[in-house]
């Protein structure tokens, strides 16, 4: 199992910093989430790219209905370059209830996850390097490829997590065509963990690659044996990723960075 923090906000040159120390303690992903304004999730990516060797480095999450997909492709693409193939991207229908401004986006779910299906497939599409693509809701046409040449990924394959539903069956079926899944389930710890299994055993059963499992939550910095403790449950129900949350406002007070810190510091913790 691996282990990554998502950082909850801050200024970029506390984030950056923030990335840095969790390559240093062993942390081996860090992510960030975009906000309709605040700080550029995609720019502070590349600072981390230039300022790490070994972290994977992505989003979670891009509500990719409300971003131009084609402009998505680029940006992870050239984090991917610049990190030398560890860039993921996690993307998600979008949260319509946070708080957040509002900007005239759409907000059918329905068609939300028609834009979100499409657009994973131009963001493939592109970065399998074909210049063209025609959807319901996108249309893509590059006359010039000769302009984008020099936008060369590492990797033929950029890692897509999606955001799922369980046990939606159009939710699961997007999930099969992705490489990671953030499950979305109604139930306690407990309960939770019954799930997580029933979900590793039919992404088991009905995909044809890999597909990481993501788990979240909070562990102690003070307790090392507790918080492995804890992640073991997941790591044992089939989950691949533990990720380290602190999503209780506020986001950028003093104390928050602080306690943020403290738990990097404190390391990984893996089982």
């Amino acid at each position: 199992m691996k282990s990554g923090v998502i950082l909850p906000g801050g200024s970029a040159s506390e984030q950056l910093a923030q990335a840095i120390l969790a390559e240093e303690a062993g942390w081996d992903g860090v992510f960030v989430w975009e906000a309709a304004y605040g700080v550029d999730a995609w720019s502070l990516l590349a600072a981390m790219a230039a300022r790490t060797e070994r972290v994977t480095l992505g989003t979670l999450l891009t509500p990719l209905p409300w971003r131009r997909p084609w402009k998505v492709a680029s940006q992870a693409a050239t984090v991917d370059e610049l990190s030398g193939g560890r860039a993921v991207v996690t993307v998600g229908l979008g949260a319509v209830v946070t708080g957040l401004p509002s900007t005239g986006e759409e907000l059918n779910r329905r068609t939300r996850a028609e834009m979100m299906d499409e657009g994973i497939d131009l963001m493939r599409e592109l970065w399998a390097g074909r210049q063209e693509y025609h959807g319901r809701h996108y249309d893509y046409v590059c006359e010039r490829p000769d302009l984008v040449e020099a936008l060369r990924q590492p990797r033929a394959h950029i890692p897509v997590w999606v955001v799922g539903a369980w046990p939606r069956p159009r939710s699961l079926r997007r999930v099969l065509r992705c490489d990671g899944l953030v499950p979305e389930y109604d139930d306690t710890e407990q309960a939770g963990l019954d799930t997580m299994r029933e979900i590793r055993a039919w992404l088991d059963s009905h995909a044809d690659h890999p597909i990481d499992l993501i788990s979240e939550g909070e562990t102690p910095a003070d307790d090392p044996a507790a918080a492995v403790g804890r992640v073991r449950q997941w790591a044992t129900a089939g989950a691949t990723w533990w990720l380290e949350t602190r999503w209780e406002m506020p986001h950028h007070s003093a104390e928050r960075m602080a306690e943020v810190r403290e738990r990097i510091v404190a390391g990984p913790p893996t089982p």
